[in-house]
């Protein structure tokens, strides 16, 4: 057992790593996994996740809505880079599923955006090639030539 000092020093640092940055369940745990007891770090992310502090359904949305945001991606491609953080890949099915027709339209007008920024070097077939092999789904990057 541990003390109640001795779980509120380790909640502090921990508090401290995901207030900087939202971060996922998983990188809590790769990241104190070694420094912090395997008990004390399983009812702070207990804790953490009761107090809504770690929350990977809410992370799934802020991070795809950076995405869509900032970034020209797949769909293929958002998906490696959640599974990446360590998220569930049901939760993040689940996710595109309830999304579909949203990340979908993203999808189009992220190859859009791409198409016009290559068409100046490439022509459509290589462009469509290069998109493609990034993940984009065949019928999201029909363009008129």
């Amino acid at each position: 057992m541990y003390s109640a000092e001795e779980f509120d020093k380790q909640k502090t640092k921990v508090m401290k790593y995901i207030v900087f940055k939202k971060r996922t369940e998983q990188e809590v745990r790769n990241k104190f996994s070694g420094s912090i007891e395997e008990n004390i770090l399983e009812d702070i992310i207990e804790y953490l996740k009761e107090a809504k502090y770690l929350d990977d359904g809410e992370y799934i949305d802020r991070a795809i809505n950076n995405f869509i945001t900032l970034k020209n991606l797949s769909l293929k491609e958002v998906k490696y880079k959640l599974l990446a953080k360590g998220l569930n890949k049901d939760d993040i099915e689940n996710y595109f599923y309830e999304h579909k027709a949203r990340l979908d339209e993203y999808e189009k007008q992220s190859a859009r955006n791409i198409f016009y920024k290559k068409q100046k070097d490439m022509d459509i077939e290589e462009i469509k090639q290069y998109l493609l092999k990034k993940g984009y789904k065949f019928d999201n990057i029909k363009f008129e030539e």
